[in-house]
């Protein structure tokens, strides 16, 4: 009886994470995780509460929980990744969804890395990315066109 009002209120949750109802899939997802705590719960809760309430790091706590318990589903790397991109923690997104894409293919991780993008390479490899020089010659070279 719990597993199936667990799962129902887990259904109600995708369904209005679907359509952008952030706020009405937090309360299905902790209702369903008051009575099943699954990691894929988890995942979903942790994804709500960095979205509504912007605690970064109890989200991150959660995430990183489902992971642990069930490493070989995409969807929780997929989740701590928006997760990180919330917070601003680019290059921990990019890592944790490439993480996800070593465990097992999913399109929607795959979608994620090419919105992101990639950088191209320092004009000076010797010299950090954000030395001046490298910036400012990168620019340069931008709105010449050579790169």
């Amino acid at each position: 009886m719990s597993v199936t009002l667990a799962a129902e209120w887990f259904a109600k949750g995708l369904e209005s994470l679907r359509h952008d109802h952030i706020y009405l899939a937090r309360t299905c997802f902790e209702h369903a995780a008051a009575v099943n705590r699954s990691p894929e719960i988890c995942s979903y809760l942790a994804l709500c509460q960095a979205k509504t309430r912007g605690k970064f790091g109890d989200a991150i706590a959660l995430a990183r929980e489902a992971i642990a318990n069930e490493p070989a589903n995409p969807v929780h790397y997929l989740n701590l990744g928006q997760i990180y991109l919330l917070a601003g923690m680019r290059q921990e997104a990019v890592d944790i969804f490439r993480e996800g894409l070593r465990r097992q293919h999913n399109d929607a991780i795959v979608g994620e890395l090419n919105r992101l993008g990639t950088r191209k390479p320092p004009v000076f490899r010797r010299l950090h990315r954000n030395h001046p020089l490298n910036k400012y010659m990168g620019i340069f070279l931008a709105r010449l066109g050579l790169r």
